[in-house]
């Protein structure tokens, strides 16, 4: 009995044992392979620009092309299969131009230029390379490119890196600094290609969807709406633009610029062009139409003619009336609230020579009602240089039809 009774104490403490090895192999094993893996991505993320804040994107070494994997269908919604069609034809344009650099302040201390002689000795002048990254879009199979004409200006050497790796030099055709439009040819063919879509029939509040390179940061993609339509250059803050900007909260960047804004069918509707400093989740496309028809000219031209009527306007309202009306240095009198306000006419401009005059209220272009500027900006812009234009203008109570023939834009300003 007493054997018996050893015997199965043995077997139990076996079993005991057993049981605990088993459970800890169960924890330390199966559970411990999903613990692990989620203990690392939750509390051990690999580093990144942003955990290191002296390491700029410019610093970072290149990316490696990634094969992407299938996506699975359930997985798709619109701006994903947006992306999926658009992203291999968006490309990374590096841009390189050499730029004079200003001595260093020790340089310019007139005790260290005593050693030339005397304090007003020539200091030397130095050259170096300037490096910007920009965002771009293959528009034709064998390699044609748009961007934005401030990504290219002045380059030396253009490198377009496309999506999956692979690196072109880069020939600019050229570049239109009045729309910011250019055009880029590289040396390659089956190219994948966008879609283009019509801006016009664009509505505030529709989807929009951007993508591009901002802060180095290849192929990103950021979602919004369109916030408004027709912002007039003067709005957007570059005067000396001639473009009517779509607005969208999509997040854009510095690298964003040249890239393709997409509608919720992935068409490109516009090119990501431009920030307001002074405000968050405010950027600017300029449409797709402005843009096709400006690259079309650079191509085959190399540079593109924008008519010119040579007025200066403003937009009318109750509060400039009143001033324009009090002031004694205004030569003449408003008698409207609302409409487009003849300031000035550049003398021997196409306007002076078809009789406008300062203080002319414009009604039509080209048998267009207009409303504000932008509206006055872009039917000029669609004119013909050297054809005639109708205009309709309110003077001293009545209206009266002026016909004028719009020259090339002057390449100086005026």
């Amino acid at each position: 009995m007493v054997s018996s009774a050893v015997e199965r104490r043995k077997i139990m403490i076996r079993s005991v044992k057993q049981l605990g090895l088993y459970l800890s192999l169960l924890i330390l094993g199966g559970g411990a392979g999903i613990v692990a893996s989620r203990y690392i991505q939750v509390t051990e993320p690999q580093p990144t620009p942003l955990d290191y804040p002296d390491v700029t994107p410019a610093a970072l070494p290149p990316q490696l092309p990634l094969e992407t994997a299938p996506v699975p269908e359930a997985r798709l919604n619109f701006i994903a299969e947006a992306v999926q069609k658009v992203g291999p034809a968006v490309v990374r344009i590096d841009a390189a131009r050499s730029v004079s650099q200003v001595p260093s302040a020790e340089f310019r201390n007139p005790l260290f230029r005593r050693f030339f002689g005397n304090s007003e000795a020539p200091q030397p002048s130095r050259r170096r390379v300037q490096n910007g990254t920009g965002s771009g879009f293959i528009l034709s199979s064998d390699g044609r490119i748009v961007t934005n004409a401030h990504v290219v200006e002045d380059s030396d050497i253009v490198t377009v890196v496309l999506k999956d790796g692979r690196e072109y030099e880069g020939e600019v055709l050229g570049a239109d600094e009045v729309t910011d439009v250019a055009v880029i040819k590289i040396n390659a063919d089956n190219l994948p290609v966008v879609n283009l879509g019509k801006s016009d029939d664009l509505i505030p509040g529709e989807w929009a969807i951007a993508i591009g390179n901002p802060l180095g940061l290849d192929n990103t993609v950021t979602v919004g709406i369109i916030s408004a339509l027709g912002r007039s250059s003067r709005q957007v803050g570059v005067p000396d633009k001639r473009v009517s900007f779509i607005q969208t909260d999509a997040a854009i960047n510095p690298g964003n610029s040249g890239g393709p804004l997409l509608n919720a069918q992935g068409e490109v509707i516009g090119i990501n062009t431009a920030i307001r400093a002074d405000a968050q989740g405010l950027g600017f496309a300029i449409p797709i139409e402005t843009a096709e028809r400006v690259a079309g000219q650079l191509a085959t031209k190399g540079r593109v003619e924008h008519p010119y009527v040579g007025i200066q306007m403003v937009d009318l309202n109750p509060e400039l009336k009143q001033s324009i009306n009090s002031s004694a240095d205004v030569p003449f009198k408003v008698e409207r609230e609302q409409g487009v306000l003849v300031m000035r006419v550049v003398p021997n401009s196409p306007a002076d020579s078809a009789g406008f005059l300062a203080g002319d209220i414009i009604l039509t272009v080209g048998n267009q009602t207009v409303q504000n500027t932008a509206d006055v900006q872009q039917e000029v812009e669609r004119s013909t240089i050297g054809a005639d234009l109708l205009v309709e203008v309110w003077r001293n109570g009545r209206q009266v039809e002026l016909t004028v023939q719009p020259g090339a834009f002057p390449t100086e300003q005026l």
